[in-house]
C-alpha cells in the first residue's frame, strides 16, 4: 500500500480545481472595488453639475441655498399660480443675455488657438532641429513666460494697451492670448518634434529640401497630434478666460465670461437660476471640444514623451 506524500496531496485534482476558482473570485472582487471607486469619483465630480441643473429649473422664488440639493417644487412646464416666472424663463434670460457674447468668444477662441498653435509649431521645429548658438537659452527664456503670474503683469499690460490705443474688444484679447499661449505651444511641439526620427530629416535633406520645405511638406503633415493638444488647450484657456477680459475689455465688447458675471448680478436680488442656466450654456462649447477630441488629447500629449 502506497503512502501519499505531502507533495502529492498538494497537487491533488481537488486543489488544482479550487486554485483557478479562487483566482477568479479575487479578480472579480478587485474589479468590483475598482468600479465602486470610479463610480464614487463620478458622483463627486457630477454633484456641482446636478446643483447647476436643478437650480436652473427653479423659479426665482424657489431658489434657496438651504434647499439647493432639492428638486424643483414646481417644474418649468407647470404654469405658475401667481403668473410669475418659471424655470424656463431662466434659460430664456440666460440665452438672450449670452447669445452675442458667445459669438464674440468664438471669434476669440478659434483664431487665438489656431494662430498660437501654428506659431508654436514653427518655434518648436526650429528649436528642435536647428542648433543655433544659445538655442537652449532662447528656449528657456520662452518657457519663462509660462511661469509669470498673470496678476503680476496686469498693470503694465493695461498701461501698454492704453498707450498704444488698442480697443477694448475681442481683437485685443486675440493678440494677448496668442502671445501668452506661445510658451506652452512651443514646449509641446518642441518635445513632439524631437521624437521625429533623424533619418526622415536626413532623407529630406538628401532630396534637396531646405529647412522650410522639410517643415511644410514633411513635418507639418505629421504634426496632427501636437495640433490637437495645443488647440484644445488654447481654445479652453481663451474660452474660460476672465482675468484678461476683465482688465482689457468691457461687457459690451467682451467675451462670455464677463457677460456671465453680469448675468448673476441683479439690481436688488441676484438671479441664481438664470446664472446657473448661463453657466451650463457657456460650458457647452468646451464640453463638446473635449467629447469630440478628448480621445486624441492624451495620445497627443504623450506622443513626444519617448524618443523614437
Amino acid at each position: 500500500m502506497s503512502v501519499q506524500t505531502g507533495l502529492e496531496r498538494a497537487a491533488s485534482p481537488r486543489d488544482i480545481a479550487v486554485a483557478p476558482t479562487a483566482g477568479k473570485a479575487k479578480r472579480r472582487l478587485g474589479r468590483t472595488a475598482k468600479y465602486v471607486i470610479l463610480i464614487g469619483f463620478v458622483i463627486v465630480v457630477l454633484m456641482p453639475v446636478y446643483v447647476l441643473i436643478v437650480t436652473s429649473l427653479k423659479p426665482p422664488s424657489d431658489v434657496n441655498p438651504a434647499t439647493s440639493w432639492g428638486l424643483p417644487v414646481r417644474w418649468p412646464w407647470e404654469p405658475a399660480v401667481d403668473g410669475g416666472p418659471t424655470g424656463f424663463d431662466n434659460w430664456t434670460t440666460a440665452w438672450s443675455t449670452l447669445a452675442a457674447p458667445i459669438g464674440r468668444t468664438f471669434l476669440l477662441a478659434i483664431p487665438a488657438s489656431l494662430i498660437s498653435a501654428l506659431l508654436g509649431s514653427m518655434n518648436g521645429f526650429v528649436l528642435s532641429r536647428w542648433r543655433f548658438p544659445h538655442a537652449d537659452i532662447v528656449f528657456t527664456l520662452i518657457l519663462f513666460g509660462m511661469f509669470i503670474p498673470y496678476q503680476a503683469i496686469m498693470t503694465p499690460l493695461v498701461q501698454m494697451k492704453t498707450s498704444l490705443g488698442m480697443p477694448s474688444d475681442i481683437s485685443t484679447l486675440i493678440i494677448v492670448h496668442i502671445i501668452f499661449g506661445l510658451p506652452i505651444c512651443t514646449l509641446i511641439f518642441r518635445n513632439y518634434y524631437v521624437s521625429i526620427p533623424n533619418e526622415l530629416m536626413e532623407a529630406a535633406r538628401v532630396d534637396g529640401a531646405g529647412m522650410l520645405t522639410a517643415y511644410w511638406r514633411i513635418v507639418l503633415p505629421l504634426s496632427l497630434p501636437g495640433f490637437v493638444v495645443t488647440i484644445i488647450w488654447q481654445f479652453t484657456s481663451a474660452w474660460n478666460d476672465y482675468l484678461f477680459a476683465l482688465f482689457l475689455t468691457n461687457v459690451q465688447g467682451g467675451p462670455v465670461s464677463l457677460a456671465l458675471v453680469n448675468l448673476s448680478q441683479g439690481a436688488q436680488l441676484a438671479n441664481y437660476g438664470a446664472a446657473m442656466a448661463g453657466a451650463l450654456i457657456a460650458s457647452v462649447p468646451t464640453l463638446l471640444v473635449y467629447i469630440l477630441l478628448g480621445k486624441y488629447f492624451i495620445g497627443g500629449l504623450m506622443s513626444g514623451s519617448v524618443k523614437s
